[in-house]
């Protein structure tokens, strides 16, 4: 396993950057009047998917060049022309110095999130026997977002419409296999792996209510492990919410904690 430093932070933050500008140019090819856009500056990615998306905020500020003033000024002018709230994903690795400079100009944190990550392996061990994984294909996309939203939804409803609208657009991006999960035949859990640089970044995968504990999890991991190993990717990396089931999911796969990372808000 690597060591956490700004080696790996570089390469891990760059993959959630990139699965986020993949799903910018998915909405626009998709929907063209959408506004969805990104910008690179100072080598952080700024990307906006409308106002209120959970992906329009910026990615890797501070770690491949020194954070300025000017770069700030920016990246904030991309996301408010666009009434857009301005928003850093920013990893330890970028230094006092950016942190520094983030409060001067009126930032405070908002959320914790734990980036984990380990060595890509070929799986030791086969699903069970009724339980399926594959990739899904355009025609199914829809069926796609449906499980998805129906797995997300049924602890967090108010999310089925946002779950809904994700879904649509993850289905159209490039680079990015969605997997369908099925026992005896019936779909039953949806996840989704994106890479770059040979990191394997697992987006959250979701289980319809009547078939949890059915090894529909753990199936979509080993498959989409297996996947990233037979695509040449060295590394696998999660985000989740620090001390979350998702949190100790992961470590219990193999995952490990390599930095904690804040999201800044720019205050008016």
């Amino acid at each position: 396993m690597p060591f956490s430093d700004l080696a790996l932070s570089k390469r891990l933050e760059r993959a959630e950057g990139h699965a986020c500008v993949q799903y910018a140019e998915a909405q626009h090819r998709l929907f063209p009047k959408s506004g969805a856009a990104w910008i690179e500056c100072a080598g952080a990615y700024a990307v906006f998917n409308g106002v209120d998306s959970p992906i329009t905020q910026s990615f890797g500020l501070g770690l491949f060049e020194e954070l300025t003033s000017a770069s700030l000024d920016a990246i904030e002018r991309f996301f408010l022309d666009r009434g857009a709230l301005v928003h850093h994903e920013v990893s330890p690795f970028a230094g006092v110095t950016a942190l520094d400079l983030l409060c001067k100009r009126n930032y405070r944190p908002i959320e914790l999130s734990n980036v984990l990550y380990r060595q890509v392996e070929q799986p030791a061990t086969e699903p069970e026997a009724d339980v399926r994984v594959r990739v899904t294909g355009p025609e199914e996309a829809q069926l796609w977002t449906d499980i998805s939203a129906r797995g997300w939804a049924h602890e967090h409803p108010e999310l089925r419409e946002v779950v809904l609208q994700l879904g649509t657009i993850i289905s159209a991006r490039e680079e990015s296999p969605c997997f369908m999960a099925e026992v005896d035949g019936k779909p039953g859990a949806a996840g989704v792996l994106s890479i770059h640089d040979n990191v394997a970044l697992f987006g959250g995968a979701a289980t319809v209510p009547e078939l949890r504990r059915r090894g529909l999890q753990t199936a979509l991991l080993h498959e989409r492990m297996r996947y990233a190993f037979e695509h040449g990717c060295d590394l696998a990396m999660m985000v989740a919410v620090p001390g979350s089931d998702s949190q100790r999911n992961a470590e219990r796969k193999g995952f490990r904690i390599a930095y904690t990372r804040a999201k800044w808000q720019l205050c008016s």
